[in-house]
């Protein structure tokens, strides 16, 4: 009879424990959460995190507070999230680099991008442009630029933010398909490597669009190709890559995860708070001036995303030529 009794308390407990959860979810969030960025304030990520925390805090009623852990490709701030209680107050927003392109730069990532992270919701798609000095080059288009480097192998460098970064890896995927050979130079950062092409010291770079649309528009840039699918709103008579090379699809992404064993109903209730910030005006414009295209998606949806993003970047990665460290 004693044994039989210790089996009900226990039992009790246990649903005690469980109903007290089921009771906290609905609540969520009920303190404030933590959002970790794996970058230095001022990046995409960081902008994109902060934009998106304040319209979750005015939706949610809880303030969503930034934490920046800049180091070794975002990877520091992942490690993170991967040993952070899965209760919904500490999340992370990453890029594409940190779930799909690191884990084959790094010999020991100390994550797992699947097996560690509960995906919330995509947040932002931000593709890539190739960008020429238009004053000391005379590429015009991404024909001018693949015929050039077809009469002169190897004689034409381009820039990027450096190794194994989505600059490069894309711009390699690029060569591959063209069937040409271009030399990188990597830099630290967009803030080396646009100073580089604006200087001639690089003819050609990839990069985001915030950092050379505005030379651009005053015609000391020529803007060749994007790195989506689909041509980009902000700039409509830009090709893609995918028009010559159809397949063809490398933008940065950045999305919203939760440690792993995080309760459905937490991840469900902030996707769909989500997908409401993400339809606003408001954001729409804050995120064509990052350049990015708000996206957004179930977590099942995002899960299988960052489970084909890491079938395409373990090849793309192989093709870079780039080892693990």
């Amino acid at each position: 009879m004693l044994t039989f009794s210790k089996n009900i308390a226990v039992g009790l407990l246990s649903l005690a424990t469980f109903a007290g959860c089921a009771y906290a979810v609905p609540d969520y969030p009920n303190r404030p959460v933590k959002v970790l960025v794996g970058y230095a304030p001022g990046g995409t990520p960081d902008i994109i995190a902060r934009t998106l925390g304040e319209k979750l805090g005015s939706l949610l009623g809880q303030s969503f507070v930034i934490d920046n852990r800049p180091g070794a490709g975002g990877t520091l701030a992942t490690r993170q999230l991967a040993n952070s209680s899965p209760d919904g107050y500490t999340l992370l927003v990453a890029d594409i680099g940190q779930l799909a392109i690191a884990p084959y730069l790094f010999k020991s990532v100390g994550y797992d991008s699947v097996k560690d992270f509960a995906p919330i919701s995509l947040a932002g798609v931000t593709p890539m442009f190739i960008a020429a000095n238009a004053k000391t080059t005379s590429l015009k288009t991404i024909q001018d630029l693949i015929s050039q480097a077809k009469k002169e192998p190897g004689s034409i460098n381009y820039g990027s933010s450096g190794v194994g970064s989505i600059h490069q890896i894309a711009m390699e995927v690029f060569k591959s398909e063209a069937s040409i050979n271009l030399t990188h130079i990597p830099y630290k950062g967009s803030g080396q490597s646009v100073p580089a092409l604006l200087a001639g010291q690089v003819p050609v770079l990839m990069t985001a669009l915030p950092t050379v649309g505005p030379y651009a528009t005053t015609g000391q840039v020529n803007l060749l190709a994007v790195t989506s699918a689909k041509r980009f709103p902000g700039t409509p008579n830009v090709p893609t890559l995918s028009e010559l090379f159809p397949g063809y699809d490398f933008p940065s992404e950045v999305g919203v995860l939760a440690p792993a064993g995080t309760p459905p109903e937490i991840l469900d209730k902030l996707s769909k708070a989500i997908e409401k910030a993400l339809d606003t005006k408001e954001m729409r414009d804050r995120f064509e001036i990052l350049g990015s295209i708000p996206v957004w998606s179930t977590p099942e949806e995002y899960a299988k995303n960052i489970r084909e993003n890491l079938k395409k970047y373990e090849a793309a990665v192989k093709l870079s030529g780039v080892d693990p460290n």
